[in-house]
């Protein structure tokens, strides 16, 4: 799978837009409904995933191309790695930014 930012920035930023009311709307709340920490779990699972098979792809690549597999380019297996890199960090970003929002949120006075 292939993450791509652009992808994931746009529905960060459609669920941010279905979690705004407008001045005049009420929320119905329901108490038993947990669709959106469902799908917002079930994105996570799936990047994680993805990053995850990406990671996979880089290492059995390094290890054809280490192997002498003709197939495999010097090049491929070091885009397949940094791919591979970048999205691990931007996993570990998003992690962190999770975290201090947790804390954020912890914080608040009730």
């Amino acid at each position: 799978m292939d993450v791509k930012a652009s992808s994931l920035y746009q529905e960060m930023q459609s669920m941010i837009g279905q979690t705004r009311l407008q001045p005049n709307e009420i929320p119905n709340l329901k108490i038993n409904d947990n669709q959106s920490g469902s799908e917002f779990a079930t994105m996570l699972k799936g990047a994680i995933e993805g990053v995850n098979g990406m990671q996979t792809h880089s290492k059995n690549l390094q290890q054809a191309f280490e192997m002498g597999d003709q197939s495999v380019s010097l090049a491929e297996v070091m885009i397949a790695k940094e791919k591979a890199g970048i999205a691990f960090e931007a996993t570990v970003q998003v992690r962190n930014k999770v975290l201090e929002a947790y804390k954020t949120i912890m914080n608040m006075p009730v």
